[in-house]
């Protein structure tokens, strides 16, 4: 099931995500589900607060972006991630989001982190990941945390963007895939 895609100015978006218990949801199906969506968007992340779940759950495939075929596959289900390092320096790389179309900024993140979190399985994991798996992982969470990229803009370039955020929350957007419009525009 490919669902909509829930568009800035969602209160969704900026409340912090309730933990999955299990059997509590279906969460293979919900992973699938977010995999299908992710993919007809064109995306490397989603998480369940982008279609409109506020649950702690996100699902990631570099895929997309790999150039070559002997990078790694990195392809996961992320199920009530908890961040328990951040090394490394941070580095700066020109970041989108599916609930933002249409706005590009460079965001600051660490190179390396350690999570720990369940798979769609409910086996737990602890991972330390580097460099681009990092930084889409760190996306993801800080969706699950209410917060977005573009909340990390500061200065001019976050004066620069604020119209076209405005526009977002206006429903004046262009995306070539199902978006869900903020609920007061939704109720027109």
């Amino acid at each position: 099931m490919i669902y909509p895609i829930v568009l800035y100015g969602d209160p969704v978006l900026k409340k912090p995500a309730e933990n999955i218990q299990p059997e509590s949801i279906d969460v293979k199906q919900l992973s699938e589900d977010m995999f299908e969506t992710m993919y007809q968007a064109s995306g490397v992340g989603l998480a369940a607060p982008q279609i409109g779940k506020s649950l702690r759950m996100f699902v990631v495939d570099s895929g997309p972006l790999e150039d070559d075929d002997d990078s790694e596959d990195f392809k996961r289900v992320f199920i009530n991630p908890e961040i328990l390092s951040y090394e490394g320096d941070e580095w700066s790389f020109e970041e989108g989001c599916l609930s933002i179309p249409g706005i590009r900024a460079d965001v600051f993140r660490p190179e390396i982190i350690t999570i720990k979190y369940l798979d769609e399985n409910w086996e737990e994991h602890i991972e330390t990941l580097e460099d681009m798996p990092a930084r889409i992982v760190l996306h993801e969470y800080d969706h699950i945390e209410g917060v977005l990229f573009t909340d990390h803009v500061k200065g001019l370039k976050k004066r620069l963007i604020k119209g076209k955020l405005s526009n977002i929350t206006q429903g004046k957007v262009d995306a070539n895939y199902k978006v869900k419009l903020p609920p007061k525009l939704a109720k027109r």
